[in-house]
């Protein structure tokens, strides 16, 4: 019997077929912790050109907090468009500000149960040292952020304490 190895040609559509299926699942994977997950979400602002979240678009949103969080900011972002006034939140509510350079980034998670975790995220920004507390809720697509408590309040509070 005579061994031919498989066309390279072959090989490469192959793998261009299932790697939309295999990947998303290893995102996943890799953020199947709380701790995995606020790290994924923190080192996109780490850098001299960080990527962020854009947080005035709902699919990016949706990604990292919980939907009634989502929600809120939505609304009130249409709402204030219509009043053609500033949302409450006019700054990146994950580094409380609107822009910056982020160093020394060290995040930290405690697992309260199965479905909820409080996060901790310290930072130096453009300077500044920061301090945040993210609680965590486990959903079906994964962990998100139920709230974020910044030195002054709290993401949440935006849009409860005086509305």
């Amino acid at each position: 019997m005579i061994y031919r190895r498989p066309p390279l040609r072959g090989i490469v559509l192959t793998l261009a077929c299932i790697a939309p299926l295999i990947l998303p699942s290893l995102a996943r994977a890799e953020e199947a912790t709380p701790q995995a997950f606020l790290t994924a979400l923190y080192h996109r602002y780490e850098g001299k050109h960080p990527r962020g979240v854009d947080y005035a678009d709902a699919r990016a949103l949706a990604r990292y907090l919980e939907p009634s969080l989502v929600a809120l900011i939505m609304a009130d972002r249409a709402a204030a468009a219509k009043r053609d006034e500033v949302p409450a939140l006019d700054g990146d509510p994950f580094i409380d500000a609107q822009d910056g350079e982020i160093t020394r980034l060290a995040v930290t998670t405690a697992i309260k149960r199965p479905d909820k975790a409080t996060g901790t995220v310290t930072f130096r920004n453009s300077g500044k040292a920061m301090r945040l507390r993210l609680d965590l809720v486990r959903l079906e697509e994964g962990w998100r952020i139920a709230d974020i408590v910044w030195p002054e309040g709290s993401l949440r509070g935006l849009y409860t304490d005086n509305h």
